[in-house]
């Protein structure tokens, strides 16, 4: 049997602010959120052009919230996660519909803005977020330093 991956890395601009809802009895949340990816390339005739792909992507639980918590409209974001195919009957025309959109994993703050309110504020490094933390980690130390050389480490200082 062959295996698959499904794995998907984007990293563009909200393109909306972050829409957070309660689905289903249980009242778990889903945020959905719209992603725009800019790509710029030149021609074979040497024009220089500008590409835009709009994606549409969602999150549950509590990446749902911690998103809708720190994240607004134009905010640069780095998201990690899957792509799934949505299908549905239309409503008015009675055919099958389809539509394919990724369903967000973990993410990233890939600007230099802070957590702290939607689209804004505060001072610091990356960011990033999934299931497993509880909030939002903080790397402070800015991107273009190397980190500090760590003294050797002895067979009693490794800690498994």
């Amino acid at each position: 049997m062959a295996t698959s991956l499904n794995r998907v890395l984007l990293m563009g601009n909200l393109t909306r602010d972050v829409e957070l809802r309660a689905v289903g009895g249980s009242g778990q949340q889903v945020a959905n959120v719209g992603l725009a990816l800019n790509r710029s390339f030149t021609t074979a005739s040497g024009e220089k052009r500008d590409e835009v792909t709009f994606v549409d992507c969602e999150a549950w639980g509590k990446t749902a919230e911690v998103m809708q918590k720190y994240l607004g409209k134009g905010r640069q974001v780095c998201i990690e996660g899957r792509l799934k195919l949505d299908t549905w009957d239309d409503k008015t025309t009675g055919k099958k519909q389809s539509k394919l959109k990724v369903v967000i994993e973990s993410f990233y703050f890939a600007d230099s803005k802070g957590g702290g309110s939607p689209g804004g504020g505060g001072g610091g490094g990356g960011s990033s977020y999934n299931d497993e933390d509880s909030q939002p980690q903080v790397n402070t130390r800015p991107a273009n330093r190397a980190a500090p050389s760590a003294a050797p480490m002895g067979d009693d200082d490794i800690p498994f």
